[in-house]
């Protein structure tokens, strides 16, 4: 009798270990762009990158400033974001040990048909001259993303002090770049954007692209596990899978399928930049 009271416990002391373990699903926390979200990208990307290897993907989408600082607090396993340099000083501080190119697409300026700054054409400095010259309004996102920083460096390179115009024709709204193209839309104003978000966002109004094709608008995207030896916590084994398969042909050619109305949002280019 005793020997089987042992054993009957023994059996629900294994399931009890084994539920758990079976239950629970492995997943990596990635923190991202907003256009990465936006865009539906991740909604195209991940499911494949699931189905391959069973491991799930929560994506928290912020600003690329805001997605750096979750990584650096270990909140993150995973962050792929789009600021270069943003990116290199997080390296620096030993938040993480890599940095991997995975796709690029670029930024353009959208603003009202009529375009009553003039700013159409190819060069993004002098759009944004003639955007303030005009006193145009033109709302920035504020919320120290990867556009947003992007956005603040050609406008100091224009030449253009946006600082002293804030709450006049330049209006930031700390929100994400769907928030800002619709402030945009219902204001008939003009912004900065990537495309993929531009080619997934519907409320276009009155909106058009009106400044594209510059060369300084290239928006180059890359990946980063966040360093194990400083955050324990980080599934450094998963988060590795990820960033194996997002740079791999198999994950290369995810990216590039994804498309909208034959519009290829994200072109991936892991093999073929120099990685940092």
């Amino acid at each position: 009798m005793k020997s089987r009271i042992a054993l009957t416990l023994a059996l629900l002391a294994g399931f009890a270990a084994l539920s758990p373990a079976k239950a629970q699903q492995k997943f990596i926390t990635v923190s991202s762009t907003t256009s990465t979200e936006q865009s539906g990208l991740f909604t195209h990307l991940l499911p494949a990158f699931t189905k391959k290897t069973g491991i799930e993907v929560k994506v928290v989408a912020v600003g690329t400033g805001q997605a750096l600082d979750i990584g650096r607090r270990g909140d993150a396993d995973v962050v792929f974001v789009h600021d270069k340099d943003a990116e290199l000083k997080f390296l620096a501080e030993g938040n993480s040990t890599k940095r991997l190119d995975v796709m690029y697409n670029d930024f353009v300026i959208v603003g009202p048909k009529s375009d009553p700054a003039k700013a159409q054409g190819k060069d993004v400095l002098e759009g944004l001259r003639r955007i303030a010259a005009t006193k145009q309004p033109f709302i920035s996102r504020g919320d120290r993303s990867g556009t947003h920083a992007a956005e603040l460096r050609y406008w100091k390179d224009a030449g253009v002090d946006v600082a002293a115009s804030k709450g006049d024709w330049y209006k930031e709204i700390g929100q994400g770049m769907g928030p800002t193209l619709n402030m945009a839309s219902g204001t008939n104003g003009y912004a900065l954007t990537d495309r993929g978000t531009w080619l997934s966002f519907k409320n276009r109004g009155e909106l058009v692209i009106v400044v594209e094709g510059d060369t300084k608008l290239f928006n180059q995207y890359g990946v980063m596990l966040v360093n194990p030896a400083k955050h324990p916590t980080v599934k450094a084994a998963e988060g590795q899978a990820f960033i194996d398969w997002i740079v791999s042909p198999e994950g290369q050619k995810t990216i590039a399928d994804y498309k909208i109305g034959g519009d290829q949002l994200f072109f991936p280019n892991a093999a073929n930049m120099p990685r940092s």
